[in-house]
């Protein structure tokens, strides 16, 4: 069965493979017995060194576990068992300060499980393996940025050629060195077709053939993506093809690509392909995005400019690319100039990995101004609960309050305050008084919180151990938010 998945276009940090270490003439490691075969293919996602008898329950998978055998069992196998359930990508057995040499019993029971076991010479420190580890690691993130940057501009280049449909579907399975097909709206994937289609009635495909099992499986997902209600997103492999599917537009088209090796890169590269196919390919009013920054450079205002909507204002914190951010959310309408990425999407956004979001109600065009304030102040929200995503709320007890009086209350109360301490005290109110939440929300130590809200109960002259006295505190907290203009932030 193919499995689904909701669509991010910002690629994860590739592992680094135990071939990159095995390489590192500094490292000086050695693969034993039973692993060196499978260890070019091995990933590495992170390093983990402990000494306990069992440390699986501390490991998330994918790990390089380290260890001196400081407290190995006699029973190695279930030792080296309880490793394999547990993910571990390797294990890596430093010699010398306890034993002399890899314990014959513990390499027969990682040949036995197929788990790659490592000698880690006397000179060579459990930290210096690790560090070499991240270096590879944002090696290879950078090296997958610069290909999803470069792929964005050959795929935008492809899509402004005169025939940008069939150009822009053989640059993204050059791009990905795979096959791409597109099938419109109420189509059939039945294999490659002969080129004679007319308009969107056709499927299209570019790139490498499929062995018939695989095109096969592709056009069963293809199908299955474009039924109304289908996922967001559906993934499936045959015949050692990597296959997955995106609808495109909410009309029944769908994008499907095929490659023999995924990357990290791959899905962030297809997701701004499926951005650019949908403008081009999908029935739209006089009111597309490039047509809305027309009339806006001509004069217009963002009311007429616009589509009806619903539209949706996103706030956005993050490490990723917000040209990907915006791909992922099927806009091309983004301004990534400040601290925050602010983006205009139809589609209501869900959770995406590497990033912070806050959102707004559905507005209108003429009612954006009120839906940017909405989604700064979920953005807050989200980075004072470590949320992925917030989004906007209505009603409640604020709406009894007359907003001025509101305003007027909110900054007499907090007015002995600090920014730093209105900023830790709003994290601490949104953590329920939690010293260690708030500490990791903030990235300082516990006991920095515990002064500074000290210090907030000695300037504010209240007691904050009283229910009345938080609930107070948030929402004059929740009213400057609502203020754009607000001196404390």
């Amino acid at each position: 069965m193919p499995a689904t998945s909701s669509a991010s276009a910002t690629p994860p940090t590739p592992g680094v493979e135990l071939a990159a270490l095995l390489a590192d003439r500094e490292l000086g490691l050695r693969a034993l017995t039973g692993a060196g075969e499978r260890a070019p293919a091995v990933a590495v996602h992170a390093v983990h060194a402990s000494e306990m008898a069992d440390p699986s329950p501390y490991l998330l998978g994918g790990e390089l576990l380290l260890t001196a055998g400081a407290q190995l069992e006699a029973d190695a196998d279930a030792y080296v068992a309880r490793l394999v359930a547990a993910g571990a990508a390797a294990l890596g057995f430093g010699v010398a300060p306890v034993y002399e040499e890899v314990p014959p019993e513990l390499a027969a029971a990682c040949a036995r499980h197929g788990l790659p076991l490592l000698e880690v010479p006397p000179r060579t420190p459990f930290t210096a393996v690790a560090r070499t580890v991240w270096r590879l690691m944002a090696e290879a993130r950078t090296r997958e940025l610069r290909r999803v940057t470069e792929a964005q501009q050959s795929l935008a280049a492809a899509a402004a050629r005169p025939d940008p449909v069939p150009a822009l579907l053989r640059r993204l399975a050059a791009t990905l060195g795979g096959h791409a097909t597109l099938l419109p709206a109420g189509g059939q994937a039945p294999g490659r077709d002969t080129g004679q289609g007319t308009g969107q009635a056709a499927t299209r495909h570019a790139g490498r053939d499929l062995p018939p099992e695989a095109a096969g499986a592709l056009a069963a997902l293809l199908t299955r993506v474009g039924a109304p209600g289908g996922p967001a997103t559906a993934t499936d492999a045959a015949a050692g093809w990597q296959l997955t599917a995106y609808p495109l537009g909410g009309e029944g088209q769908v994008l499907g690509v095929a490659v023999p090796d995924r990357t990290p890169g791959d899905h962030a590269i297809t997701a701004i392909a499926a951005v650019l196919l949908t403008l081009l390919t999908t029935h739209r009013p006089a009111g597309t995005e490039a047509g809305a920054l027309t009339r806006l450079l001509l004069g217009g205002s963002p009311a007429e400019a616009l589509g009806p909507g619903p539209w949706h204002v996103v706030h956005a914190r993050g490490t990723g690319d917000p040209q990907t951010l915006a791909a992922a959310l099927g806009t091309v309408l983004v301004d990534a100039r400040g601290e925050e990425v602010r983006l205009l999407a139809e589609r209501e956004p869900g959770p995406l990995p590497g990033w912070r979001l806050g959102v707004s109600a559905p507005a209108g065009p003429g009612a954006l101004a009120g839906a940017e304030a909405q989604a700064r102040r979920a953005l807050r929200r989200a980075e004072a609960a470590r949320a992925p995503l917030a989004r906007h709320t209505a009603g409640g007890l604020d709406a009894l309050l007359d907003p001025a009086e509101a305003l007027t209350h909110a900054r007499e109360l907090l007015a002995p305050l600090a920014p730093e301490q209105v900023r830790t005290l709003r994290a601490w109110l949104a953590h329920h008084g939690s010293w260690d939440r708030t500490a990791a929300a903030l990235g300082v130590h516990r006991n920095t919180v515990r002064q500074r809200v000290a210090r907030c109960t000695a300037l504010l002259g209240r007691d904050l151990d009283d229910p009345d006295t938080r609930m107070e505190l948030w929402f004059a907290l929740r009213t400057l938010d609502r203020q754009d203009n607000s001196p404390v932030t």
